[in-house]
């Protein structure tokens, strides 16, 4: 059966009226074929879904009468930031998408040393704008019903000067790991985890983040696509300590 939730940037009251979006009416209308009368479900990041039955469908417009207000309580007892190095292709939004279907709080892209992708000031907003979508379009499909947020890209250096390590534990992946993560006991269940890029850290990535509390852990023996350790770490530590 098809996912029929959709986001919207507007607030949401029972017995309200409430416009999709041009996007969310098409796909609708076009690719989901919905029609006057079907029921769907509304949300806009506050933790509630809203039913609703859909009033009007047409093209690029479509309706919803909201009838009903349910918490949703499917969060990760785990505050999980992303600091992840800007990989190349698809391969940044398939990680922003499952990070976001595996319970990931923020999302935090990082122009690291090795990045392939080099964003300037008008692509960064842009490529911001649509990794947002993204995590959006994910929370759709997972049943979350808050979003995480994807801010702006920067530097590790310029991240570290506006994030305080006080109250949270920090994470690295790096092939030289001391450590272990399921030997890794975390200090606090707001956690930061820093990937690289398709070339990982750099040396000089690795030692700051050091210098600033991040723990160097291994996943195992074998070195991880960018993507994939990012996911393959989030799913361990949901498994260690999180709720799965």
């Amino acid at each position: 059966m098809a996912n029929l939730r959709f986001y919207t940037q507007t607030s949401l009251e029972i017995n309200s009226l409430v416009q999709l979006s041009d996007s969310a009416a098409a796909h609708a209308s076009k690719a989901l074929r919905l029609n006057v009368g079907d029921s769907v479900i509304v949300f806009n990041g506050d933790g509630f879904d809203y039913d609703g039955i859909l009033t009007e469908v047409k093209k690029n417009h479509a309706t919803v009468n909201i009838s009903e207000k349910r918490r949703i309580n499917n969060e990760s007892p785990l505050s999980i930031t992303l600091l992840q190095g800007i990989s190349s292709g698809d391969r940044m939004d398939f990680t922003i998408q499952k990070a976001v279907e595996l319970g990931v709080t923020a999302i935090q892209p990082i122009s690291s040393q090795r990045s392939v992708v080099k964003l300037s000031a008008d692509r960064a907003e842009k490529r911001t704008e649509h990794w947002q979508n993204v995590a959006i379009s994910a929370c759709e499909q997972s049943g979350r019903a808050y979003v995480p947020s994807v801010t702006q890209p920067m530097s590790l250096a310029q991240w570290l000067s506006k994030n305080s390590q006080e109250g949270v534990t920090r994470i690295q992946l790096n092939p030289l790991g001391a450590v272990r993560l399921s030997d890794m006991q975390p200090a606090s269940s707001s956690i930061q985890l820093l990937i690289g890029a398709e070339g990982g850290l750099s040396p000089d990535e690795i030692q700051l983040a050091g210098e600033n509390g991040f723990q160097s852990i291994l996943l195992g023996p074998r070195i991880l696509r960018t993507e994939t350790a990012a996911l393959t770490a989030i799913s361990a530590m949901q498994l260690l300590w999180g709720d799965y």
